[in-house]
């Protein structure tokens, strides 16, 4: 089968976000970039897909934050192909946008399946599956936990999750784009010296982006208008004394608030 994956870098949240002086985007000085985790699930069950039937699996990032550790790491694991696509990208790029960049290229084989992640923290006007799918002409299913592909009858079973631990089962024609949320398996770990044996053999193919970054602009319909921390609130009051002194401060602070009367 011959399957592909888009991944992303996001900006990993342990780390103190600053807004940049124009107060729109974070600060990009220190900011340091992850694999999008839902991203790294798609791969998993891409890789788990070639294990049982066999195929390829290609993998695409635009060279948005640090994608070389990303890729080479998704070679390590398994993938047969890294593609970085190169341009004037600037992080903060909407997924209108970014999905006009990747659209000639996955137009360019006949994938059976696409895969990513069913969303990334930073998504801002939606999640870029949904939005490629409908350019690409094809069926799109997101939430998916589980799959099971049937390439005698060209279909693939999926079970998506919906709210309140309800789940559902679909039967789709290939080909078709999937959200992933979880795969079937946790995310492989791969040793230090295969990334470093994957970064040597020099596996990345770097693209040029076909698509003017203009093209989706006015689609979204949205600009981001100021961007900053929450204000600290108050905080909380401690109260002490004896249980008496306790309960008529509680009884005080609610008759405050017009909470009693």
């Amino acid at each position: 089968m011959h399957v592909a994956v888009i991944m992303k870098q996001v900006p990993d949240l342990v780390e103190e976000l600053e807004v940049d002086p124009g107060g729109k985007l974070l600060d990009r000085s220190w900011l340091r970039f992850i694999p999008s985790e839902y991203d790294e699930h798609a791969l998993e069950q891409a890789l788990l897909v070639k294990e049982e039937f066999g195929g390829t699996v290609d993998v695409f990032a635009v060279d948005i934050g640090e994608p070389d550790e990303m890729l080479y790491t998704a070679l390590a694991k398994g993938a047969d192909r890294a593609f970085k696509i190169t341009g004037e990208f600037d992080y903060g790029l909407n997924n209108h946008t970014l999905a006009d960049v990747y659209l000639p290229f996955l137009k360019r084989e006949p994938y059976e399946m696409i895969l990513n992640g069913v969303q990334a923290i930073d998504d801002i006007d939606g999640p870029i599956g949904p939005i490629l799918a409908t350019k690409l002409g094809l069926p799109y299913v997101g939430v998916v936990s589980g799959m099971k592909p049937d390439p005698s009858t060209g279909t693939v079973h999926l079970r998506k999750e919906y709210p309140r631990g309800v789940l559902a089962e679909f039967r789709v024609a290939m080909p078709v784009f999937i959200g992933i949320q979880a795969a079937m398996k946790p995310p492989r770990y791969v040793p230090i010296a295969r990334i470093q044996k994957a970064m040597r053999a020099g596996g990345i193919v770097e693209v040029a982006a076909e698509a003017p970054l203009e093209t989706a602009q006015q689609v979204v319909g949205f600009d981001v208008e100021r961007m900053y921390k929450p204000e600290a609130g108050r905080g909380a009051e401690m109260i002490e004394g004896s249980p008496e002194e306790i309960a008529e401060r509680i009884f005080q602070i609610l008759n405050e608030n017009g909470l009693v009367r």
